[in-house]
């Protein structure tokens, strides 16, 4: 069965207001909540219904996607999608903003008798910040990869309580929630009597207190220092890439996850071989008795100086390639493939010239061989007219 649209779940118009959404919701939680209707699977499909649109909804950003794409913009965006959900999702979620938002008197919806019970109290893990970065390759090291050491000012684990918060190293079980890490609570309401549940205001959740807490990081488990980070560059990065390093941003508190560090990438144009794409292209001036005689004229490459073979009568224009000397392919990706260099070959007409290479110049265009045919004119022009295409 196709979704219905949130805005009509809610009864609301497309241009309501947060607290007017909030409102309608209240309506619909209150209309269909399952210690109204018990044993009412389609009140209860209802009330889920109303949880997932809300939860869309009350979110702007969920709300833009939602707004110009539909269901499909927020697919999996929501908690509370497909069936067979877990109520005590529902109840701890909205819990707060429900008791908060409702002006109380609504008993909660964190964690209910008779729907599968209590969620557990599963620990919180604290994950340090990320960190940015930004880095400049030159063309060498995006084509062959590199590997560099930054030294970074971050969140460290403490040295003094090895990260427990704990002066002598040891936590003890929290008396509230005895370890659980949540609380919870019965009272009656017009609904009957509720359970809820929350999390434990004393430990906030980790299950255990620190009675003496560390001097050095008053009880968190990091402090700020510094950290020697070595990175491997892939071959083929290109500028304003994102090169993602998990765990290596700043250290959680209390042993937690560290944070991850997003190094942006900077490129460092070349003073030769300008970089499109994966190929890369030099602009090579050949001076005219080189354009009409041909020769071996040598050009850069990223590895190294190569030789290459002018034809006779080489017209400007005239595009030349070296296969596999550009970009390899980042991350593997079509592995062992590299884009080319390409060389425009441009020709030099001098600006200025002493007598004697008038003379010759001037002998040299009394020559048929020196005046274009039209074939030539119509081979020149269209590879100039290419470039503005």
């Amino acid at each position: 069965m196709a979704k219905r649209d949130y805005y009509e779940v809610l009864g609301v118009d497309k241009s309501a207001s947060a607290e007017e959404i909030k409102v309608a919701y209240k309506k619909m939680a209150i209309k269909y909540h399952p210690d109204r209707n018990p044993g009412d699977a389609e009140a209860e499909a209802k009330f889920k219904e109303a949880a997932e649109a809300y939860d869309i909804l009350r979110d702007p950003d969920k709300r833009q996607r939602y707004d110009m794409y539909g269901h499909e913009g927020v697919s999996g965006a929501s908690g509370f999608g497909g069936q067979g959900m877990d109520l005590n999702d529902i109840f701890s979620m909205f819990g707060d903003i429900i008791n908060g938002g409702f002006g109380g008197g609504f008993g909660g919806f964190s964690g209910f008798g008779g729907f599968g019970g209590s969620r557990g109290g599963g620990k919180p893990t604290y994950k340090g910040q990320d960190q940015r970065l930004k880095v400049e390759l030159n063309l060498d090291e995006i084509v062959n990869g590199t590997t560099k050491k930054f030294k970074l000012r971050k969140h460290v684990t403490c040295d003094h309580c090895h990260g427990s918060g704990a002066e002598d190293g040891k936590v003890t079980t929290c008396p509230t929630c005895k370890g659980n890490g949540y609380v919870i609570k019965t009272q009656q309401s017009f609904l009957g009597m509720m359970r809820t549940q929350s999390v434990c205001p004393e430990c906030h959740g980790e299950g255990t207190v620190i009675k003496n807490k560390c001097q050095h990081c008053q009880g968190e488990g990091i402090v700020m220092g510094e950290d020697i980070v070595e990175v491997k560059f892939p071959a083929g990065l290109a500028n304003d890439m994102v090169l993602n390093v998990p765990g290596k941003g700043g250290a959680g508190k209390h042993n937690g996850v560290n944070g991850d560090l997003q190094i942006i990438i900077k490129e460092k144009a070349d003073d030769q071989l300008v970089r499109d794409g994966n190929n890369l292209i030099y602009n090579l001036v050949l001076p005219i008795p080189t354009a009409i005689l041909g020769g071996n004229v040598e050009v850069p490459t990223v590895e190294g100086k190569a030789k290459i073979a002018i034809s006779p009568g080489t017209q400007p224009g005239t595009t030349l390639r070296l296969r596999g000397k550009g970009i390899p392919e980042v991350q593997g990706y079509n592995k062992g493939v590299r884009g080319d260099e390409i060389i425009n070959v441009n020709i030099y007409v001098p600006e200025t010239l002493n007598k004697e290479e008038k003379e010759m110049v001037q002998k040299m265009a009394a020559s048929d061989n020196f005046v274009p045919t039209d074939s030539i004119k119509e081979k020149i022009c269209r590879k100039f007219k290419s470039f503005f295409e």
